[in-house]
């Protein structure tokens, strides 16, 4: 570990030390892993992890989250936080992630407050303050507090940290809640919910590390119907060729009328790109 990386390491640890207790929202995902790694490390059973279980949330991040926690002996706490029955949130409103990171993180806070736990902890890191991410602002309304970026971590810095503390998490392609998958303003339903997570795990069976399926509806009635738009790295489009016909039936079963691949490859937030903001 570089001698600015182990300084920002420690600055983590010294950071929960001053906070005493946490409750810390964990997905399994590569920042919340280390977040709540290093709190359980400074802290033991006063740093304690909550999942919300949702129809947003795929079955295997979950398994992943019980999993570690029960392989570190940490605390886990499931809620169930569904953000289809949140006012608005179906209608996917250009501020969909405020509506959903509100209602979980007051539910959490509730959590807290019943285990006599100082504060609650999110893992976003300084990559998430250069695109549109509106429940940054949840967050902060809420006092939530944000370890990775208040150390001014970065993703390509956690990843580097997490392989120095052997997390599995450290090579884990990113993730985002499926809804954010769908334009802005078409609305999302647990069936389509569904297909994504179904349509997500057949490229992670065959392995592609990091891949998004966008969902896009088009047309009403009898000439309704799905386009499964598919994001991977640039250098695996070869290989998605490979499997075209595999990826083509797999996807049609599942319920897509067309297959593509968005030929500017995976980044995060595409469907950002055409907000006027």
């Amino acid at each position: 570990m570089t001698e600015e990386l182990m300084k920002k390491y420690r600055d983590l640890k010294n950071y929960f030390k001053t906070l005493g207790s946490v409750a810390l929202a964990f997905s399994s995902g590569v920042d919340s892993t280390l977040m709540l790694k290093v709190a359980h490390d400074v802290l033991g059973d006063k740093a304690v992890a909550v999942t919300a279980r949702s129809h947003s949330f795929p079955a295997r991040e979950k398994t992943e989250a019980e999993d570690f926690c029960k392989k570190e002996g940490i605390k886990h706490i499931f809620i169930d936080s569904e953000e289809m029955n949140i006012p608005g949130f179906k209608e996917n409103p250009k501020n969909r992630c405020y509506l959903c990171k509100h209602e979980l993180f007051e539910e959490i806070i509730e959590v807290a407050k019943q285990h006599k736990l100082a504060f609650v902890c999110e893992g976003s890191n300084l990559d998430d303050n250069g695109d549109y991410r509106p429940g940054l602002k949840a967050i902060a309304e809420l006092g939530v507090k944000s370890p990775l970026r208040e150390c001014n971590l970065w993703k390509s810095e956690i990843r580097a940290i997490s392989k120095e503390l052997g997390l599995p998490t450290w090579k884990k392609q990113s993730f985002a809640c499926l809804a954010s998958r769908f334009v802005y303003g078409e609305l999302i339903t647990v069936e389509k919910l569904d297909m994504v997570d179904k349509a997500e795990q057949l490229l992670l069976d065959l392995g592609f590390v990091q891949e998004r399926v966008r969902i896009h509806s088009f047309g009403n009635g009898e000439t309704s119907g799905t386009i499964a738009r598919i994001e991977i790295n640039p250098e695996d489009f070869s290989k998605l060729l490979e499997h075209q016909e595999k990826i083509v039936n797999e996807f049609k079963k599942i319920g897509f009328n067309y297959i593509s691949m968005d030929l500017q490859g995976y980044r995060t937030g595409s469907m950002n790109e055409t907000l006027k903001i």
